[in-house]
């Protein structure tokens, strides 16, 4: 049977990849505090038609300040999660198998092309498992690429980057348990009140804080998962481990047939770990650049991941074609996808966050990450610059901030 999980190395900031110029991979949740997220989500202004003058596709006005192919490396396989992107892919676009890219028209919110293309290149396998800003700095023909905030902190003296956009508010990523065996846990500290084993990939950075913060014993933590459900299902639910809200609750329910339940789960941004897992950055010196680009692109990126949420029909089967083509062994289900959607919206992971605003980062939650992640990379070799700001690594200079979910 192919593998239907992340592999060790994905999507995962680890303390052992941020040593060394992050020679090795990185890659990149029950109540998440959306409650006002509404499940048929609509912009407000943004979704008039365009005049003249405003930052539309529909004079193909992109062309005039982007590179003729705006290039975005993302940190997996095609998966909903990435959803914003492919949304962005017109009609005519060729895939290439061997390099696992899609490219296309890039069009609007209307279809309209906006007179340039766009390329969406697989993470993880496809790349080796490096981390997406390791592989910014590598190939210059990218434009932005996926660099979670505590991976940019954890690079910003080597490989400095700077968020534009975060298609994702809330960090999918979860600690989940079977509920029939532990019917008293509610939360990840629940679960290291007891001496439960709790399986996750070695060295992520997240559990070096929950371990460094007392909500889970050092002693308790396995860093041997291999995104295997054998060790669960073996064990009877008897052990916990990581995953994705958007992904491993439908899988264990609908697609191990040894499991076949539900699972309990705890996003792990409600531990106080709150790093936006997706935002699309830029090399910081190419700033100034791509100012006028990214004035006309960031916009249409938040419109695209309200027009995915609210319909996803086309995006996911340009995603279930490429998980077909590209052949990585990556099993992605229409299940999946559509769960991922439903979870995405239900938990926030795709939300305003604190305003009416989709897409913009806050400060204040960039310094909690700065604060929290610098003296983890710190411990583990990784040298962080002195008086690291939060505007050293995201900006909301282009964002619109009409565009969001009501």
């Amino acid at each position: 049977m192919r593998p239907r999980f992340r592999s060790p190395q994905s999507r995962v900031v680890t303390i052992v990849s941020v040593v060394g110029l992050l020679a090795l991979a990185a890659c990149g949740s029950d109540d998440a505090g959306s409650d006002e997220t509404s499940a048929e989500p609509s912009v407000d202004a943004t979704s008039e038609p365009a005049t003249e003058g405003e930052s539309s596709a529909a004079a193909g006005g992109l062309g005039d300040v982007c590179p003729a192919t705006v290039t975005i490396q993302t940190d997996w396989n095609p998966e909903a999660e990435h959803g914003a992107l492919y949304q962005m892919v017109g009609e005519g676009y060729t895939i290439d198998a061997d390099l696992k890219t899609v490219t296309g028209p890039l069009v609007d919110s209307s279809g309209a092309e906006t007179g340039i293309d766009i390329q969406v290149r697989a993470g993880g396998p496809a790349i080796g498992f490096q981390a997406p800003s390791a592989q910014l700095y590598q190939d210059t023909d990218i434009t932005l690429a996926y660099v979670a905030t505590d991976e940019a902190v954890s690079v910003a003296e080597d490989l400095p980057t700077l968020a534009v956009v975060a298609p994702l508010d809330i960090n999918p990523q979860i600690i989940m348990w079977d509920p029939g065996t532990f019917p008293d846990v509610e939360t990840i500290a629940d679960i290291g009140a007891t001496d439960t084993r709790v399986l996750y990939f070695q060295g992520a950075a997240y559990m070096e804080y929950l371990t460094g913060e007392g909500i889970l014993k050092a002693e308790q933590v396995d860093g041997s998962y291999d995104g295997s459900p054998t060790t669960f299902v073996a064990e009877n639910g008897g052990v916990a481990q990581q995953g994705f809200a958007t992904a491993e609750p439908y899988i264990y329910k609908n697609e191990i047939a040894e499991w076949g339940k539900d699972v309990g789960f705890q996003l792990i941004h409600d531990t106080g770990y709150p790093i936006y897992a997706a935002p699309l950055a830029i090399r910081t010196d190419d700033l100034e650049t791509l100012t006028p680009c990214l004035e006309l692109l960031v916009p249409i990126v938040q419109q695209a991941q309200i027009d995915y949420v609210a319909d996803p029909a086309t995006a996911n089967a340009l995603i279930l074609e490429l998980v077909g083509e590209y052949n990585t062994g990556w099993v992605y289900s229409e299940g999946v996808a559509e769960f991922s959607v439903e979870n995405q919206l239900e938990l926030g992971i795709v939300g305003n966050g604190d305003d009416t605003t989709l897409g913009n980062f806050d400060l204040d939650r960039v310094q909690t990450v700065i604060d929290i992640a610098a003296p983890i990379f710190e411990a583990g070799g990784k040298v962080i610059p002195e008086g690291l700001a939060p505007e050293d690594l995201v900006t909301n200079e282009f964002i619109d901030e009409t565009i969001g979910l009501s």
